[in-house]
């Protein structure tokens, strides 16, 4: 997988993009929604895409699809319209299916059909909750690692004995991906965009969504990683953000969290391979990004809101963390109405 670096996905447009198309999105992604299906899961399947979409690139695009292209009705009573049939669409090399209560019920032979042709062409299958008694019983899931709604485990065991099923909440190989769904699904999308565009963005989608990512089963978000850190270090860090937009000075922060200094910053050099200086100024400069490309914030206000009171000291900062000026990052996040009166100072 290719490495990308922690700054190469900006912060999110302050407005959400227009719904795509497949023609106009890098990735996209067919949905046959079968009646009673999960909203949650549907919910979960589709936001991580809509919200990488906000990182500045027409990334993900989705259709969702019927048996026969009439709307659907959800487990919950919800209504849904969809973008076609199953059979009507040729070009087909992506399919998610998404089913709970009663997933046989309505298949078809015809749809089996469409599975099969998909398989046969070497295309991407994915099946959530209940859907990978679909995919089974249109036998496009030998040689694969099987997961599916827990509930659902002794009866898929017990028709498919020469399948193996998986204990995590997902399996994900190169053509096809089944899931337990739910909120499991928010995670699987989390694999697939780091898989297509690195960890970087998928952890920043995961920070949108207030979603403490899993990797696999282990979990390896954020916060399970604070809880690996001395406790000295964790109060440090939460000092710091708590005071972003008035600066304190190292040995105040080492006073409030009752830690010299001399200990800190070896404790900060080991585990972030940084001084607590740097990592304040990081936290600082990442707030003033946040605030130029997620709403209509002025340069200079930017930089007072995280505690620079000298423009040209923000600005060499700035440009040395994220190779471009505050300037540009508010040019795309706000538009070029807020230059106007930023030119002349950030040069």
């Amino acid at each position: 997988m290719t490495d990308f670096p922690e700054t190469a996905w900006p912060y999110p447009r302050p407005d959400s993009p227009p719904l795509l198309t497949p023609e106009q999105a890098e990735h996209s992604l067919n949905v046959w929604l079968v009646p009673r299906f999960s909203m949650l899961t549907l919910f979960c399947l589709l936001e991580p895409l809509r919200v990488a979409n906000r990182f500045g690139r027409d990334l993900f695009a989705w259709r969702l699809l019927s048996a026969d292209g009439e709307a659907v009705v959800a487990s919950n009573g919800v209504r849904i319209d969809v973008d076609g049939a199953l059979e009507s669409l040729e070009d087909i090399t992506r399919l998610m299916v998404v089913s709970s209560y009663e997933a046989e019920a309505t298949v078809r032979f015809q749809d089996r059909a469409v599975l099969r042709r998909i398989a046969a062409h070497g295309g991407w299958l994915g099946g959530l909750d209940t859907a990978p008694f679909i995919l089974a019983r249109a036998g496009v899931l030998e040689g694969h690692r099987v997961a599916l709604h827990w509930e659902s485990v002794p009866a898929f065991r017990l028709e498919f004995p020469e399948l193996e099923i998986s204990p995590a909440r997902f399996e994900f190989d190169t053509t096809r991906l089944t899931g337990s769904g739910g909120a499991a699904s928010i995670d699987m999308m989390l694999e697939w965009i780091e898989r297509a565009y690195g960890p970087a963005l998928a952890d920043a989608v995961g920070r949108q969504l207030v979603h403490e990512r899993a990797r696999g089963d282990g979990g390896g978000s954020q916060q399970h990683r604070y809880g690996e850190l001395p406790r000295s270090v964790v109060r440090t860090l939460a000092v710091m953000e708590a005071n972003l937009a008035q600066a304190l000075p190292i040995p105040e922060v080492c006073l409030l969290v009752g830690q010299s200094q001399r200990q800190l910053t070896r404790l900060f050099q080991r585990y972030f391979g940084e001084t607590p200086q740097q990592c304040y100024l990081g936290m600082r400069l990442d707030r003033a990004r946040q605030l130029l490309a997620d709403s209509r914030c002025l340069v200079t206000e930017a930089a007072l809101a995280t505690g620079f009171t000298q423009p040209a000291h923000f600005t060499r900062a700035y440009r040395r963390r994220f190779d471009e000026t505050p300037s540009v990052t508010a040019e795309r996040g706000s538009g070029a109405m807020h230059l106007q009166d930023e030119t002349t100072m950030y040069i």
